[in-house]
Order: structure tokens, then C-alpha cells, then sequence
């Protein structure tokens, strides 16, 4: 009984945190940072592991509630889970339930647009659960080198454009280029207050 109070009051304190743009337990890719160029963050990510969607919309916040809708499908339970065997009867088997972490990214596609997962670091091909929807798909993204340049308020389609054409304005003179195409990277739910949000636009790059 106590268990399960504390656990319902450490869900409302981590609900009310995320309010307030604290992200206590939210696990991030690993990076390290090599440069910076203004408001430009140079990044050195290693290779992590995702699960991602491809959405077809008539819009780019469509198109991210549907592939968050997905993915949190399959981080929540719907997944092949591994047998988990109890130190005493009966043997049960249940879906694994993956941790959220962030950012969420979106980025355009052929298709629509695709909305992906970092995985936490902890799993491995081996170890990560299959989904369930085959419309969600574990990728492996190599290490890469990203120019980021963060900003707040609700990340709309607009404000998202903006933020990455001015991403792309800023290295336009710099000793880094664009290695790839920019995407938006979002790092709270919705209910956080606009001024605390953190989002980015992110770009590959290479030295020039």
C-alpha cells in the first residue's frame, strides 16, 4: 500500500516537474560539446540506437501526434517483451516497458514526415524489445557530429521552420557545414509552460 502511494505521489511530482520544464529521470543521448559558433552548439553524438515512424499528414504537428501516439504505444507495452521468470510460481510473462527519453525528433520524409525515439543506452539490438506495430522500427544511428541551436515557446510548424532556416543562416559563414538535412528535436510534453520548453533544430555537419 505504501508502495503504491509513494509511487503515485513521485508520478505527480515528476507531472508537476515537467510543468515547469524539469526533466528529473529523462535519460538524453550521450554527446559532448566541440564548438560552439554564437548561439550554435557544435555536438559529438555516439551511436545510439531509435525507434521511429513514418507519418503521412496533411501537416507537421499532425503528423508528430500521431508518430509520438506510435511510439509510445510501443515504449509502453506494445512490444515483444522478454520472459520475465519470478523467483517463485507461477513463471509469468508480460511487454517490457521501455523509459522515456528525449529528445523526440521529426524530421521530413519522402513519405510524410518521420517521428523518432531514442532508446536509452542500457539496450542493445539483442536486448530491445520488438514492436508490435509494424509501422515502428528500430533503427541504428551511427555517431555524427550535429550543429544545435536551441529556443523555447510552443514548437509550432512555423516557429520550427524559422528556427531552422536560422540555424542554417548562422553556419552559412562558419567553419561547419550542413552534412545533411535539419530536423526538430522536442524535449517536454505539451502541458510544459511555453517559456520553459526546450526545443532544438539540429543539423549535420562536417568541417569545411
Amino acid at each position: 500500500m505504501l508502495g503504491r502511494v509513494l509511487s503515485a505521489a513521485s508520478g505527480l511530482l515528476l507531472g508537476a516537474c515537467s510543468v515547469i520544464g524539469v526533466r528529473s529521470g529523462t535519460e538524453e543521448p550521450r554527446f559532448e560539446v566541440i564548438g560552439r559558433q554564437g548561439a550554435v552548439e557544435i555536438r559529438r553524438y555516439a551511436p545510439r540506437l531509435a525507434a521511429e515512424t513514418t507519418v503521412a499528414a496533411a501537416t507537421a504537428d499532425a503528423a508528430r501526434k500521431e508518430g509520438f501516439r506510435r511510439l509510445a504505444g510501443y515504449i509502453f507495452g506494445a512490444n515483444r517483451g522478454q520472459a520475465k521468470i519470478a523467483m517463485t510460481a507461477p513463471v509469468a510473462q508480460a511487454s517490457e516497458r521501455i523509459a522515456m527519453t528525449a529528445p523526440v525528433v521529426q524530421e521530413a520524409a519522402a513519405e510524410g514526415w518521420t517521428i523518432r525515439f531514442f532508446m536509452p543506452a542500457r539496450y542493445t539490438r539483442d536486448t530491445l524489445p520488438q514492436p508490435e506495430d509494424a509501422r515502428v522500427a528500430i533503427v541504428g544511428m551511427p555517431g555524427a557530429t550535429m550543429a544545435v541551436l536551441r529556443y523555447s515557446g510552443v514548437p509550432g510548424a512555423s516557429a520550427a521552420a524559422a528556427h531552422r532556416a536560422a540555424l542554417l543562416a548562422a553556419l552559412r559563414d562558419g567553419p561547419w557545414q550542413p552534412a545533411g538535412a535539419a530536423e526538430d528535436w522536442y524535449y517536454d510534453p505539451p502541458w510544459t509552460l511555453p517559456p520553459l520548453r526546450r526545443n532544438e533544430a539540429v543539423v549535420p555537419v562536417t568541417p569545411r
